[in-house]
């Protein structure tokens, strides 16, 4: 892999310290909505209450499932919220990035605008020189 001569390997990306500021929490609730996310999930829970249902665990109205789902529904969309607002987090880290790239990058443009203004003046005033002579 090809490192970029003009990065500074010091200096952490916005990557970097997004990684670094995530706690077990943070990766947790990550983990959880990627996996809630999932064919996996939807296959293991057509499963799982098919299995309830075909082996009749508890008779028709299923009150222990519907108790079992609710919970597990709070808990999800508890990480689901959590995950979201990190993700916040990290829109906001990436936005003051690329504000910070772009400001460094119109003070670059402005420079390399005043050089060429420069050598400009510079020739044209070497060819009213010449002219003159």
């Amino acid at each position: 892999m090809k490192t970029n001569p003009h990065i500074n390997p010091l200096v952490k990306t916005w990557h970097e310290i997004d990684k670094a500021s995530r706690g077990l929490a943070g990766t947790l609730a990550d983990w959880a909505t990627t996996f809630v996310g999932s064919w996996s999930f939807v296959i293991i829970h057509i499963i799982w209450f098919g299995g309830w249902i075909i082996f009749k665990v508890e008779p028709f109205p299923f009150g222990l499932l519907t108790l079992i789902v609710s919970l597990e529904s709070i808990v999800l969309s508890t990480f689901i919220m959590m995950s979201q607002n990190r993700q916040t987090d990290r829109d906001r880290t990436q936005a003051q990035a690329d504000y910070e790239t772009n400001l460094s990058a119109k003070e670059e443009i402005e420079e390399l605008q005043t050089q060429l203004s420069r050598i400009e003046t510079e020739k044209l005033d070497k060819i009213l020189e010449i002219l003159r002579k």
